[in-house]
């Protein structure tokens, strides 16, 4: 059961004394965000607007929202990074899992026994705070465990969808990873970015699942993408206009090397991408997007739509370049 860290909010409130405040986060905490609001108003007596927009993340915060909310304080709900607040209006607000991981660890433990000696455990926010008991019941049974240290936004042993800093310094030690969560979302980036065994514990059915032939398949359509934009006359390459994906120099770059390159180029700026709107575009064969690395391998596209990755890609393609493998690196943008 996932719960809310009310108590610091409530903290906040009474140190910061605002007139109004807005809520946010991930769409499926929405129904526990809303009791929080409701109790915020019940015991402060200001007014608490809940964003209902999606949040991805600490890249989408959902500020300009707040703003025109007027609201005094943002409070972002469920995406815990190593930052507790952005400037002194947005403040980070955790959401916990209280699901227990013990069986499923001890299970997953004695299975992979004599497989790996050396593994690491990796999770997303909401299990941060059972990385230590994970960590100890696979020490019992034998393995050597590491953890990887946070960097920038990320704690240590913590990943987001495009971002793996914690499992870069040692991977070379490492035989397996061992994520934390139901997420194939986050499971499937740990798989692609260090190529090793990755296996996902979902605690809510007991059971434990290698994720890297998911991974492959995501892997192959990234590749395909790359080729099929190899033959496009015009690509459009779109900036994110959200707060945290708003690259806009990035855009520049790329748009630059493909000119040199003979390639045709658009420039285009949207908030939420997606093959409807691109299908707008009838004139553009291929786009590349400096938003979110994930949006065009977690998506569906009737054109290719890359990510920086894979322009870059298909930059050294076009070069007569040798090719690396764009998706075995610590960040995606």
């Amino acid at each position: 059961m996932i719960q809310i860290d009310e108590e610091s909010i409530f903290k906040i409130i009474r140190s910061k004394k605002p007139r109004s405040v807005a809520l946010n986060g991930p769409e499926p905490l929405l129904p526990k965000i809303q009791k929080v609001s409701e109790n915020i108003e019940k015991e402060f007596g200001i007014t608490s607007y809940i964003i209902s927009d999606r949040s991805w993340g600490s890249c989408d915060l959902n500020t300009k929202a707040a703003e025109m909310l007027r609201a005094d304080i943002l409070f972002n709900i469920g995406h815990t990074i190593s930052l507790e607040n952005f400037g002194e209006k947005v403040f980070m607000i955790n959401a916990f899992d209280t699901i227990s991981f013990e069986k499923i660890a001890m299970k997953c433990a004695n299975e992979l026994k004599g497989k790996y000696k050396t593994i690491s455990l990796v999770t997303y926010s909401q299990h941060l705070h059972q990385i230590d008991t994970v960590r100890r019941i696979f020490e019992k049974s034998g393995y050597n465990v590491e953890l990887g240290k946070g960097k920038g936004q990320l704690n240590d042993a913590q990943v987001f969808g495009c971002e793996f800093h914690p499992l870069h310094k040692f991977q070379h030690n490492v035989e397996a990873f061992i994520f934390l969560g139901q997420s194939r979302f986050h499971s499937i980036g740990v798989a692609l970015s260090t190529e090793k065994p990755t296996f996902m514990l979902d605690p809510y059915f007991e059971e434990f699942t290698q994720i890297n032939e998911e991974a492959e398949v995501v892997k192959k359509r990234a590749i395909l993408s790359v080729y099929k934009a190899l033959d496009a006359k015009t690509i459009g390459i779109i900036i994110g206009l959200k707060e945290g994906q708003f690259a806009n120099i990035k855009a520049l770059e790329l748009r630059k090397e493909l000119k040199k390159l003979g390639m045709n180029t658009q420039l285009l700026a949207m908030t939420e991408i997606t093959n409807e709107r691109l299908e707008n575009f009838r004139e553009i064969d291929a786009f590349v997007q400096v938003a979110c690395p994930r949006l065009g391998t977690d998506n569906f596209f009737s054109k290719p739509v890359l990510s920086v990755p894979q322009a870059l890609t298909l930059i050294k393609l076009l070069k007569k370049e040798p090719v690396d493998e764009f998706f075995r690196i610590q960040h995606w943008l």
